[in-house]
């Protein structure tokens, strides 16, 4: 259980029978296998399972005890990225729906009081917590022209900034499916209000 003579996959199977050699056995169709230790970060293994599609794991006794494919490593870029990707959706369909509305003295005015020598000359120069600040007076809203219930528009926001925040400033806890899914549901949710033009 600890010797490791080879690997046997459909890429090595199919290397062979196309150079028509004999594929009876296993070691016809084995090439060298590839390992890394238990306790290796993931990205060591990165390489390697770029290179030859996966990389065998062997435990600290030595035995194998796992494999890692480049459909694990699919998974956990999704998984690690995902909520980012999520953000940054948000955060661009937010200014979209900003852009052009405001003049630069509200967009001023909407910018957090103690910072006082940041400029503020577009929407993009504002942060999360001040789209929620801008669009919080019925004034304001009122000029995004948007058919839907402020308040319930401005609580959503305030839930997206604080699981934003928790995104990154990288929470060790992570994101649990309940915020991953309000991420992608308002991401949905702009995306919708901008192909109905808002």
């Amino acid at each position: 259980t600890r010797e490791l003579k080879g690997v046997v996959s459909w890429k090595t199977i199919g290397s062979r029978l196309a150079l028509k050699r004999s594929c009876g056995n296993a070691q016809d169709c084995m090439e060298t296998a590839h390992e890394v230790g238990i306790g290796d970060s993931l990205f060591s293994a990165i390489h390697t399972v770029v290179d030859h599609d996966y990389v065998l794991v062997r435990a600290e006794d030595k035995q194998i005890c796992g494999i890692i494919t480049a459909s694990d490593l699919a998974e956990q870029f999704q998984r690690l990225a995902e909520p980012f990707l999520l953000v940054g959706e948000i955060e661009n369909g937010v200014r979209r729906m900003l852009h052009g509305r405001f003049t630069k003295d509200e967009l001023e005015a909407a910018k957090l009081a103690e910072d006082k020598e940041r400029k503020v000359e577009a929407v993009a120069d504002l942060t999360f917590g001040e789209y929620i600040k801008l669009l919080e007076p019925e004034k304001n809203w009122s000029k995004v022209k948007l058919e839907i219930d402020r308040v319930e528009f401005v609580k959503r926001l305030h839930e997206i900034r604080e699981i934003r925040n928790d995104v990154m400033h990288f929470d060790p806890d992570g994101l649990d499916d309940g915020d991953l899914n309000k991420l992608r549901e308002f991401a949905q949710f702009l995306k919708r209000l901008r192909d109905g033009g808002a």
